[in-house]
């Protein structure tokens, strides 16, 4: 006679011999993610904080966006961009009205830099102290176009020069050396990074902030009508990741720079000048409403390319070139 099971015993094997016979449900695969490559048009560099944190704390894959990013300067960012290769791209905000202008169906969709970040750097002893103080003056200028050039004439618009006033020496990125060695009186320059980098070597300088004279667009996130149209969530999603980024390294600049160190070769061997090149950005990231477009910063950047010519008419469509529609609701 067999031995009886005990009653514990025998609802284990009742349970067991029913799961058994139960159908199991499949695993959910995982969600393919969205490869997006966005060229940022510059090197690997501090400045890119927010995407670095962004990154490594996995709020574009939580989004389901597996992101790369191009720091190739050959890379036509607006065109591609505007013919649809490209979904994203982080461009100057003058790029935006000049592809639309040629046709380019881009729209400017977060507002990264709130202040322009260009200015005019000068020596503490130059005796220059404001835009009108230029004329007459040797200014070296990197190169003859995009923001340097267009933060450039809106200080000179602003003193009520023309370009005729002054003598303008196209000198590449060497504002520095130029300055230090006294063959500019004056230099355009990003004023979060010479003007640091003047004062890391013992140089007393003065910057003249193109922000501290006239509002105008500045580098953000741009897309294109058909992404838009097709996946606006897509939109959605990235400007967020990009937002939660920044947020963070606004909130936490000591861990905002470590992750950088991950991206940027070398970073952590310039740690105190670097870091100071990421505070003084961080000061023209900040907004009551991150990601946030004004209208009034377009206006006066169309009507300033139409000044200075580099655009010939104004846009038919001014206020299709940027939107504050797919900003996170937090941040409204």
């Amino acid at each position: 006679m067999k031995p009886s099971l005990s009653p514990l015993l025998l609802i284990l094997s009742l349970t067991l011999a029913l799961s058994a016979c139960t159908p199991q449900r499949p695993s959910e695969p995982p969600a393919e993610l969205i490869e997006i490559r966005m060229p940022v048009g510059y090197i690997p560099n501090v400045q890119f904080a927010p995407l670095y944190v962004a990154m490594e704390k996995g709020y574009f894959r939580d989004a389901g966006i597996e992101l790369t990013l191009d720091y190739s300067f050959e890379t036509d960012a607006v065109a591609l961009v505007g013919a649809n290769t490209l979904q994203f791209a982080v461009v100057s905000g003058e790029q935006v009205p000049l592809g639309r202008a040629q046709g380019l169906p881009i729209v400017y969709v977060t507002a990264w830099y709130q202040k322009y970040p260009v200015g005019i750097t000068v020596l503490a002893d130059s005796g220059i102290t404001r835009p009108e103080d230029l004329s007459g003056k040797r200014i070296g200028t990197p190169v003859l176009f995009g923001a340097s050039y267009v933060g450039l004439r809106a200080l000179l618009d602003a003193a009520g020069l023309r370009e005729a006033d002054v003598t303008l020496d196209t000198i590449g990125y060497n504002q520095v050396e130029a300055l230090i060695a006294k063959t500019e009186d004056a230099a355009v320059t990003y004023i979060a990074n010479e003007p640091v980098q003047l004062a890391a070597r013992g140089y007393d300088a003065f910057t003249i902030s193109t922000a501290d004279y006239i509002e105008l667009v500045s580098n953000g996130l741009i897309t294109n009508e058909t992404t838009l149209k097709e996946n606006p969530e897509l939109v959605r999603k990235m400007v967020a990741a990009l937002l939660h980024g920044m947020q963070d390294a606004l909130n936490n600049p000591d861990e905002a720079f470590e992750i950088s160190t991950k991206y940027v070769e070398n970073l952590d061997q310039q740690a105190d000048i670097q870091k100071q090149v990421m505070l003084a950005s961080m000061e023209l990231w900040k907004a009551e409403r991150l990601g946030y477009s004004d209208p009034q910063a377009w206006q006066n950047m169309q009507d300033l390319l139409l000044k200075i010519g580099f655009l010939q008419a104004p846009l038919d469509d001014l206020d299709a070139a940027y939107s504050n529609d797919y900003l996170p609701e937090a941040s409204r």
